[in-house]
């Protein structure tokens, strides 16, 4: 049985706290591992040895740490089958998804490649006599980011390349679901030149979490999660003074008008709410159907389901892994029984799906005539479970997804420009796609949504990312002029 540690100052550490949880393989049920949990003591050894490596990040010039970060991108790049075999191994995801996580990763580390432009300040002269002014951006210091199981690769990237390029040092606290991707990720760093103690991984669990939240030396807390945990999250560390960004849940609708493409709409719904189980923020989990679009477009839906193929990751033909505990499963098989109770129709069951005899395994499943007072519209059921509401007009549609109290991503599929124009001004949500289910933004913009989805100011990765991880600072200047400065200047006092 593996045992898996910590990772400080460059190297594997073993913690003493006694405490250990295990690692399962979601698709067999088998433990693959023992994951050590970090007591106050190692939390504090890990923001100790990053704040001791702070000074001298902070000065090595943004050359040498941007060198430092291609190295990353391109030892993660040829090392992605290798990752991408531990997190289907500890999530459960196919190779395809963890290959697509790997990916979307990447760019915010290509991104963060070009921090010297991101950091760039502003410079005006002669503001008065003899009075110049300039805007610099410095790091934080010692930052920590708690990440979520479900994209155990990508999100780190979401949080570790902004940081360490823009100078500070990092302390992960990853799901302990899945530990080994930041795990595997940190040995990457170490062995692309990153400095020991730049970046740190502290596993375990809500104890890890609590101390680092309250440790005075941390400075800023990124974390993705619900929105009880990322509520929670924000409330304790701004209370302790930091800086927090709280990434939280969503109930993602896409709204598909009566001139949409049936067959592409009915594609790009499956894609998006199956992928990675229907574990992911911005799945999509409400269809709202305008109209006379609902009949055909359930239907294209269903036929499409009936062939997708649930199974574990070494499966090549399987497009759909596990869910990621037996418990998370179970509560999401229950909505499907409440959503019965409530009145909706159940058109595509994943309960009786033919399943492998073992793992954590649900079918996908499609409800029809979904109403906003179910619970299985209310809440974030996070997985496969997709859910149709009908309305009359796009103007009910609009009305639909802005009193939802989430507000992190949306689309609208339809062929007119005029409709879509006037949807991603109207709704109420941080990131919109026309015909596009996943508006997921590319690394050089950012991430984040609006409500319940975000707490905090700043959203995560790209330009706002760099922001949040650094302070600014101006500085005013008055200098002697030469012609009348009593210092010998070495050179012809002119004016």
């Amino acid at each position: 049985m593996t045992l898996i540690h910590h990772w400080i100052a460059g190297r594997s550490h073993a913690g003493q706290s006694g405490r250990r949880g295990p690692v399962y393989n979601p698709a067999t049920a088998e433990q693959i591992a023992e994951l050590e949990y970090a007591d106050e003591a190692t939390v504090d050894a890990a923001v100790a040895c990053a704040r001791q490596a702070f000074p001298a990040w902070r000065a090595t010039s943004l050359s040498r740490r941007v060198e430092i970060l291609f190295r990353i991108r391109e030892l993660i790049s040829s090392h992605r089958q290798e990752l991408a075999a531990i997190i289907t191994r500890e999530n459960g995801k196919v190779p395809s998804d963890a290959l697509g996580e790997i990916a979307r990763g990447l760019e915010n580390v290509e991104v963060a490649c070009g921090i010297p432009q991101i950091l760039k300040g502003q410079f005006s002269e002669q503001v008065a006599t003899g009075v110049d002014v300039y805007s610099i951006r410095q790091p934080l210091g010692v930052v920590a980011g708690i990440t979520p199981f479900n994209f155990p690769a990508m999100v780190p990237m979401w949080i570790f390349a902004n940081a360490i390029a823009a100078g500070n040092t990092v302390v992960l606290k990853p799901s302990e679901k899945d530990p080994g991707a930041a795990m595997y990720i940190a040995e990457l760093l170490a062995e692309a030149g990153l400095p020991a103690g730049v970046f740190n991984v502290i596993n375990g669990d809500r104890a890890a979490v609590d101390r680092l939240l309250v440790h005075p030396a941390i400075e800023a807390v990124s974390f993705v999660g619900s929105t009880p945990v990322a509520r929670s999250i924000y409330e304790r560390g701004t209370a302790a003074g930091k800086r927090v960004q709280a990434l939280g849940g969503a109930k993602n609708h896409m709204v598909v008008l009566p001139d949409a493409e049936i067959d592409g709409a009915a594609d790009a719904a499956i894609s998006a709410a199956f992928g990675s189980a229907g574990e992911r923020c911005m799945a999509v989990s409400v269809v709202v159907a305008v109209g006379v679009v609902a009949d055909a477009l359930v239907a294209a839906m269903a036929e499409r389901m009936a062939r997708l193929r649930v199974g574990p990751g070494t499966d090549p033909r399987a497009q759909m892994g596990p869910l990621i505990t037996p418990q998370h499963r179970d509560k999401v098989a229950g909505y499907l029984s409440g959503a019965e109770r409530e009145g909706a129709k159940i058109v595509v069951d994943g309960r009786r799906t033919q399943l492998p005899g073992r793992g954590f395994f649900l079918g996908v499943s499609l409800l029809d005539h979904v109403t906003p007072d179910m619970s299985s519209y209310r809440d974030e059921i996070f997985g496969p479970v997709l859910g149709v509401v009908r309305v009359g007009s796009y103007d009910d549609a609009l009305d639909l997804v802005n009193r939802n109290p989430y507000g992190n991503g949306t689309a609208i599929f339809t062929r007119d420009g005029g409709a879509a124009r006037r949807f991603q001004y109207d709704v109420l949500a941080g990131m919109v796609g026309i015909n596009v289910p996943i508006p997921v933004p590319v690394a050089y913009y950012s991430f984040g949504g609006w409500k319940a989805s975000l707490f905090g100011d700043q959203h995560i990765y790209g330009p706002e990312g760099a922001l949040f991880f650094t302070h600014g600072k101006v500085v005013t200047s008055r200098w002697p002029d030469p012609a009348t400065s009593r210092i010998d200047l070495g050179f012809p006092q002119t004016r």
